[in-house]
């Protein structure tokens, strides 16, 4: 029997209340067995460096933990070099070849897929699942947008795993951004502070 699953990669620098918004929204909207939740190891397009894995996985369990639907994989994590995509798809299909799966990105990551390491190779493999961002209207590649996709709808929402960081360094209160036991874990682990990257 064929399951369904959404593959939710990201930084997750850390995990805010609209990743978990569009998960919930995915899983919801197009008939999702789960949605698999995977941090981002060394993600090849990221110029700044990332908060330590095991933070980063610690906060994402947090988030996820009421919905059981949620999966969470440290795929790309355990594998050394960059982190692409298309590596972490196949692996998986070997892995679970009864599963199709639904790559979800944003509007943003929709519009630069035709920069992705073997793009065309992944949107062969995958469905794909957009949502969109406010201010993000970028054109997409004409070669991208022939591939099948569907839209996932949101609420409009311009929150960000930087706009969280840069609240937490400039001692803003971020208890609306981020679900509460990570903003618990950030303030206990001092992550994020003004002495830290952003």
């Amino acid at each position: 029997m064929t399951r369904r699953a959404a593959l939710f990669g990201g930084s997750f620098d850390p995990v805010h209340r609209a990743h978990v918004a569009l998960a919930q929204a995915a899983l919801d909207g197009l008939q999702l067995d789960e949605v698999r939740w995977v941090p981002a190891g060394q993600p090849w397009q990221k110029a700044r460096t990332l908060t330590d894995a095991a933070h980063r996985v610690a906060m994402l369990r947090l988030a996820i933990a009421h919905e059981p639907r949620f999966v969470l994989d440290p795929i790309e994590i355990e594998r050394s070099g960059a982190s692409y995509t298309l590596d972490t798809v196949k692996a998986l299909q070997a892995r679970e070849p009864h599963t199709e799966w639904v790559l979800l990105m944003g509007q943003d990551q929709y519009a630069g897929l035709h920069t992705w390491h073997g793009w065309q190779d992944l949107m062969g493999r995958v469905v794909l699942a957009v949502a969109g961002r406010p201010g993000e209207t970028g054109a997409v590649h004409p070669e991208v947008l022939r591939h099948p996709h569907r839209m996932v709808p949101l609420p409009l929402t311009d929150l960000s795993s930087t706009g969280v960081r840069q609240g937490v360094a400039q001692g803003r209160g971020i208890a609306a951004l981020v679900p509460p036991a990570v903003a618990g874990y950030i303030e206990s682990h001092g992550l994020y502070g003004p002495d830290t990257r952003s």
